[in-house]
């Protein structure tokens, strides 16, 4: 033990020494960094949108917007390099972190040899927080059992509330305070929504650790789900759209890319791009498909509006306790708008996991249900493709569609007046924030951090930038890589190219199409000069493949839907056996570490002791959406498997007995789409029904034992509804497959790209 005073033989002739730990200095300035979810360049209203983003307006009429700002394709590598300031390959994070491959560049955890900045600031003295989405662990290690060592706290956070996956419902989130699982404070007839939350719980964190020690600094991430699908938002923000969006993607597209040039976020010579593949003209779609795709984005513009007046209470709130002059407050987006609608949108994005392609015809019958708990809402490319204008293609791809979105910086201390209300035009990376930081605050990352040998810190500091709006940009070249697809940005001499593949699963890498633009000219990626200019083609591809070696981007893997079947260790919540047994009280389970009940045969068994009338629910997944409940009710055995809201309800021919006993539950896959259920008590058969779809994914939320957690999967009885007997032990027995079935099973029904990021 350190110890630097003397110790004699009484207290006379002893000098005590008390350790001070690090301290930035009281003046050091606060940081704030504010990430959306799948928002697209154009959809803030300081970006070209008629959407309603007051607040992030007034942050960049006061700060300073960057309007050649990138990131990665998706969200978990983002976040990875938003975190670390170094490539996302190099710290493990090349996909989301639901998977992991054996390669170094997927984990499915930041590294540990990569230090985050809140480990950094921590050990600097600042108080660190974090509220909202984190989606950085394994998932199969996000349960109550942990183990926690890539959780928020893990690394580096004094405080976390939020959540652990890629999505989750607004209105009935599965929720992580610290290290635990909590339950929503409210619920959405009492006016809940997850963001208001995020934002009351990061206030409270500010306050409790200023208000105690005023001269301590904080960091803070504000990752929130929003404007991730499912799409949810309040009633009066959902009324205020109505209709706002009936003139259809064509005219709105149109209108916001003219803003865009008028307000100078792109330069007046950028072409607005076509349609992408599968978009059609507005005025060629059917009535019904019309109104479904203008209610679905009425939906996003709502929840982004109601996601812009939370941004307003944190700064509001910062404001009030005297910290907003002196915070260093960035606000961003993840990646590009989403393409996981698909064509026409879809009422329950899972279905667009399944494989289901929902016609307008279908799911205009529960119109009015978008927007609120019950809907999975997610818009059609259509949407997208406006919200990324001027952009083509989307989320997941490496043109600029999926990587290139809004950026503010606000900082009123630190930004010279002259500055204020400016705007950057430099090529920035998000692997760039962290090194400006860094440079900012006077800090230099260590090489060394708990015993650990650090990787270099890659990314560039454009600190000069924002302080002078001619400087030159501080990185000039950058490679981007999303399942296969490939991109390389190269300034030099004042021209500005961009090389870039956009990979078709299977495709082979090596003869597939490279596409040439030159970005100073051509922002929009409109013209493609592969064909004019095969040499600086060759070139830049050459240079992507030597920024592929430089940050461990190889091998190349273009692996989605079939990683959820890979097996990684024996030592995890998934035994050899596949039997899982479990014994309540216990908290909510999420997917990945539960029993995979989605797209398997499997046999579930609870035993009970119960008294006449004691009922409840046994084992539920899911929600009100899509789920599988299965509850004693009436003294009857009953299973609800909710798909998308078509249920099949089998209710037990025969009575469950008082005292002990066994209920059973089986569940086969007949094919690629179908299968039935069958209920037992006691051994005996109890009753059986044909299911018309068998969902092999069901829902982004997980399991709960002996009770109902969140929406309710089935309309027969209120949330949670708790069994009142006595239940012993729940076991699901999978069926045991070698690895190699399990694989070949996932890639025989994977036809999707990736789900859940």
């Amino acid at each position: 033990m350190r110890f630097e005073g003397r110790i004699g033989r009484t207290l006379a002739d002893s000098e005590p020494w008390f350790y001070e730990p690090p301290h930035p200095g009281e003046d050091a300035p606060n940081v704030v960094l504010v990430l959306l979810d799948d928002t697209g360049f154009a959809q803030f209203g300081c970006y070209g949108s008629d959407i309603d983003t007051a607040n992030v307006d007034r942050l960049a009429a006061a700060g300073i917007q960057f309007t050649n700002f990138h990131v990665t394709p998706l969200c978990s590598p983002t976040r990875a390099s938003l975190l670390t300031g170094r490539s996302q390959h190099a710290v493990g994070m090349r996909s989301v972190s639901n998977f992991r491959t054996g390669f170094p560049h997927q984990l499915g955890h930041i590294s540990d040899h990569a230090a985050t900045i809140a480990e950094v600031l921590q050990a600097e003295g600042y108080a660190t927080f974090c509220t909202g989405k984190w989606h950085l662990a394994p998932m199969d290690q996000c349960s109550a059992a942990g183990p926690f060592d890539q959780w928020p706290l893990g690394r580096g956070f004094d405080r976390f509330y939020g959540f652990l996956e890629g999505e989750t419902d607004q209105f009935h989130p599965e929720l992580i305070c610290d290290n635990h699982p909590v339950d929503p404070p409210g619920r959405p007839e009492d006016g809940y929504h997850l963001s208001e939350d995020l934002i009351d719980q990061a206030l409270r964190m500010i306050s409790d650790s200023k208000g105690i020690r005023p001269d301590r600094p904080f960091f803070a991430y504000v990752p929130f789900g929003a404007t991730h699908a499912p799409h949810q938002a309040p009633p009066p923000y959902l009324a205020k759209y109505r209709g706002a969006f009936d003139d259809g993607w064509d005219v709105v597209r149109q209108r916001w890319y003219e803003r865009q040039r008028e307000l100078g976020v792109i330069p007046d010579h950028t072409q607005l791009a076509p349609r992408n593949p599968g978009v059609e003209p507005w005025d060629a779609l059917p009535e019904n498909q019309q109104r479904l795709a203008a209610r679905l984005q009425e939906a996003f513009a709502a929840f982004l509006d109601h996601t812009d007046d939370q941004i307003g209470r944190l700064v509001d709130g910062l404001a009030r306790l005297g910290q907003l002059d002196n915070t260093l407050l960035v606000v961003l987006s993840d990646n590009g708008a989403s393409q996981e609608g698909g064509p026409f949108g879809v009422m329950h994005e899972m279905k667009f996991f399944n494989g289901i392609l929902e016609t307008p015809d279908e799911a205009i019958e529960r119109i009015d249900d978008v927007g609120g708990p019950h809907s999975h809402t997610n818009y059609p490319w259509g949407w997208a493709q406006c919200g990324n204008s001027p952009f083509k293609w989307y989320k997941q791809n490496t043109h600029e569609g999926g990587v290139h979105v809004p950026m503010i910086v606000h900082w009123p201390d630190g930004i010279p007046a002259g500055q204020r209300g400016t705007k950057r035009h430099q090529f920035v990376n998000v692997s760039d924030i962290v090194p400006s930081v860094y440079e900012l605050l006077g800090i230099t990352p260590p090489d060394v951090l708990e015993g650990l040998a650090q990787l270099p810190v890659t990314g560039h500091s454009f600190a000069p930038i924002i302080a002078d709006d001619e400087h030159p940009a501080t990185n000039t070249l950058q490679y981007f890589e999303m399942a296969g697809s490939r991109a390389l940005m190269s300034q030099k001499d004042g021209e500005s190219w961009k090389a870039v593949c956009r990979h078709v699963q299977g495709a082979d890498f090596d003869s597939e199409p490279w596409e040439l633009y030159r970005l100073d000219a051509d922002p929009s990626e409109c013209d493609d000069m592969a064909a004019e200019q095969p040499d600086k083609l060759a070139e830049l591809i050459e240079e992507w493949w030597r920024e592929a070696e430089r940050n461990g981007v190889l091998p190349l893997d273009d692996r989605g839907f079939e990683l959820f079947a890979t097996r990684v260790s024996d030592r995890s919540p998934h035994p050899t056996s596949r039997r899982y047994v479990y014994r309540p009280p216990m908290s909510p389970i999420p997917g990945q570490a539960a029993a995979g009940a989605g797209g398997r045969s499997f046999e579930l068994t609870a035993s009970v002791t119960r008294a006449a009338g004691d009922d409840g629910v046994l084992w539920a997944t899911g929600t009100e959406n899509s789920g599988i409940s299965v509850f004693v009710q009436d003294d009857r055995l009953v299973v609800d498997y909710n798909a998308f809201d078509d249920h099949t309800i089998v209710e037990s021919d025969i009575e469950v007995p008082t005292g002990d006993s066994v209920l059973g539950m089986r569940l086969q896959r007949a094919d690629r789409t179908t299968g039935s259920v069958e209920l037992t008590i006691d051994g005996q058969p109890a009753g059986r029904a044909d299911l018309p779809l068998y969902m092999r994914m069901i829902s982004s939320v997980g399991a709960s034992i002996g009770h109902d957690h969140g929406s309710a999967v089935s309309a027969r009885y209120q949330a949670p509804f708790a069994f009142s007997g006595t239940l012993h032990e729940l076991v699901i027995q999978l069926p045991v497959r070698a690895a190699a079935d399990a694989t070949a099973e996932a890639e025989a029904t994977a036809r999707s790209e990736l789900s859940r990021q």
